[in-house]
């Protein structure tokens, strides 16, 4: 089979690491960074926006967004996202991966922008116009997914593309530590030009006049990593699989992975020939039965898994403030507020989160992606069970120590798990000319998880919401079990195209060379 397989893709199965990959961790990785950053630092200004906005004068308590305001302005970007992946992973598979992937960032770093200047003539208007911005930030960072995620895998080699594909996911962890930081840092800017006393209510709300300025840098700061790293996009070559697989130009593929691996490659072209059956669809039965159980594993596992995990992140605020660990909003100034709630997210996000996503970086080809997405699913439901059926007891003063730290394991294995892993194999079983779509529909699956997480638990009680999520994780579980590994394996291995390139290609219910069985739906 190795014999009957381009050159071009061969090589780069079989790379040694190189100065490359590193490289292309780190572009593809920056747009990830950009993307936390982007979703995330909302939830560290929400309350801010409550205070300067909606806050009437004499009230005895600082002004709150309506609950219906609050869900806008923090799950638009979800809505944004799933319309972003759907329509960018489809483009990436007919245009290219590279043409697109230039027109994704440069949306990010203009509706970052703009979302730091929405303006109105009251309060209404301001909001509708970030949720404006907000949603076409969504857009562009919905892009992001299916094109970085199949970048990365066309580039990488199979001993150590797992490790390779979750690197570049595992910088949204550095992005949410970073808004954070950016919050932790601006806020305590402004609020060192007062003394203490003004941390307490006054007839303004305690929202000094600087607060207006201080949501709008954190949002801004976005765009910054975004837009240093747009050039260095635009000089990637596009992926070797993409130019012999879907465009059919194996003399550009290997031109081009010549320059990438530094070494001559053939063109090859009569490897090429088309093979009958090897062009089936999205909408077709060929597709149902070879992909149709591997689709539906990857979008459930990833609804499942970012109904948590999203519902977690962006309420994790309110749910520090329910057992005590923020002080009750009356006893703080707004800046103060922003800084106590960004100091908190910090500390979750540098012992926990970012932990668990170099956790699966380390281990992902050494386990393989079944095992750790079960892993984490598992400890994830044991855990948000452990936390919501003794809920009163962890709101005890002397048991919140407990709580968090409970809670931020729940974290750790999300991201030592199913976080990690479900964008990681939608971008290795699919065929390359269906890849970055199939990936794209994954990605916006989760999505509307997120969105179900963001809009969803509004209205429900902590421990409420705590012991439905655990049930969730343990859907998660049973989904699991419809992904198949590809730990070791070529993309042409794992999605059946190296067979169908050799004429042998998998019968439904007969086993392949690696033991697969294909099942039809």
């Amino acid at each position: 089979m190795a014999d009957d397989k381009l050159q071009v893709l061969n090589a780069l199965d079989v790379a040694k690491t190189q100065w490359y990959h590193f490289t292309a961790i780190i572009i593809a990785g920056m747009g990830f960074f950009t993307d936390a950053y982007d979703i995330f630092c909302i939830s560290l200004v929400t309350k801010l926006l409550g205070r300067i906005y909606y806050h009437k004068e004499g009230a005895a308590s600082p002004g709150a967004l309506p609950p219906n305001v609050s869900a806008a302005v923090t799950g638009v970007a979800f809505c944004g996202t799933i319309a972003g992946q759907v329509f960018f992973g489809w483009l990436g598979d007919k245009m290219g991966r590279k043409r697109v992937y230039g027109m994704t960032l440069m949306l990010m770093v203009i509706c970052s922008v703009a979302s730091g200047l929405s303006l109105g003539h009251d309060p209404q208007a301001v909001m509708a116009t970030l949720c404006f911005f907000r949603f076409w930030l969504g857009f562009g960072i919905g892009g992001d997914y299916p094109l970085s995620a199949t970048i990365m895998s066309e580039y990488a080699n199979k001993k150590t593309r797992g490790a390779f594909i979750a690197a570049v996911f595992a910088m949204q962890g550095f992005g949410i530590l970073a808004g954070g930081m950016v919050a932790i840092i601006v806020s305590a800017a402004f609020k060192a030009k007062y003394p203490a006393p003004t941390y307490e209510m006054d007839a303004n709300g305690s929202t000094v006049p600087e607060a207006d300025y201080v949501w709008r840098i954190i949002l801004m700061f976005g765009s910054i990593p975004a837009l240093l790293t747009y050039y260095w996009r635009m000089k990637m070559p596009e992926t070797a699989r993409y130019t012999a697989l879907v465009a059919k130009n194996a003399k550009q593929a290997a031109a081009d992975m010549s320059k990438v691996l530094q070494v001559d490659l053939e063109a090859e072209l009569e490897k090429l020939e088309p093979n009958k059956g090897s062009d089936f669809g999205l909408f077709t039965r060929e597709f149902l039965i070879r992909h149709g159980l591997h689709l539906l594993g990857t979008t459930s596992t990833w609804f499942l898994l970012d109904v948590a995990f999203y519902s977690q992140n962006l309420f994790q605020k309110d749910i520090f403030s329910a057992i005590g660990w923020i002080p009750n909003a009356k006893t703080m100034n707004a800046l103060e507020e922003v800084y106590k709630i960004a100091r908190a997210q910090t500390l979750i996000a540098l012992c926990s989160t970012v932990p668990g996503y170099w956790f699966t970086v380390a281990l992902i080809d050494k386990m393989g992606r079944f095992k750790i997405q079960l892993m984490g699913f598992f400890f994830m439901t044991v855990f948000m069970f452990a936390l919501a059926i003794p809920y009163h007891h962890w709101t005890l003063p002397d048991n919140r120590i407990g709580f968090v730290i409970m809670y931020s394991l729940t974290f750790f294995f999300a991201n030592f798990g199913p976080n990690a892993t479900t964008f990681v194999v939608p971008a290795e079983i699919f065929p390359a000319r269906l890849r970055s779509t199939c990936h794209g529909i994954s990605a916006a699956s989760g999505k509307a998880g997120a969105t179900v997480g963001a809009f969803g638990f509004l209205y429900v009680g902590v421990k409420k919401s705590l012991i439905i999520l655990g049930f969730i994780n343990l859907l998660g579980m049973l989904f699991t079990f419809l992904v198949p590994e590809a730990k070791g394996k070529s993309l042409e291995e794992i999605s059946g195209e190296a067979e169908q390139e050799n004429g042998t290609e998998t019968q439904p219910g007969q086993q392949d060379s690696n033991g697969v069985k294909s099942v039809p739906v």
